[in-house]
């Protein structure tokens, strides 16, 4: 691990824990939703699926903030609704629970995406045709030609 791996691990350990901090800021400051809502969107999401190991390809970044808000929000949807049927749900309980998966989350190794994983574009593909073809048998169902 180097050390900008290392470091965007301690910023995601942390990083809900000073959600949680700002929330001791007064009611209605700026300050305190704003890093609050950051968190929740992208912080479980990005813990889970960053740092990949090696040097991400191209689309690895992109493909990482595309799927770390619907991985963060659907983390939190969880952890409300669990909070929700044990009747213990509250703004500082929900933050503990999603600062500490995110603090576990980030010490473990990124999950491993598709693009993070495949080559640069230098592998020759499959020709369409060939592809197309064999989709088109396999669908027909009548088992010969039409």
């Amino acid at each position: 691990m180097n050390r900008t791996q290392a470091q965007l691990r301690a910023v995601l350990a942390c990083s809900g824990w000073v959600a949680l901090a700002v929330t001791l800021l007064p009611g209605g400051a700026l300050l305190r939703w704003i890093p609050v809502l950051l968190f929740v969107t992208f912080g479980p999401g990005l813990a889970l699926l960053h740092p990949q190991p090696g040097e991400p390809r191209p689309g690895a970044l992109l493909e990482t903030f595309a799927l770390a808000a619907p991985l963060s929000w659907s983390l939190a949807t969880l952890a409300a609704t669990a909070l929700f049927l044990v009747r213990g749900f509250s703004a500082t309980v929900f933050l503990i629970s999603l600062a500490a998966f995110c603090t576990v989350a980030a010490l473990l190794p990124g999950l491993p995406l598709p693009a993070a994983l495949r080559g640069t574009g230098d592998e020759p593909e499959a020709p369409a045709d060939a592809v197309g073809a064999d989709a088109a048998g396999a669908g027909s169902g009548t088992g010969g030609e039409p």
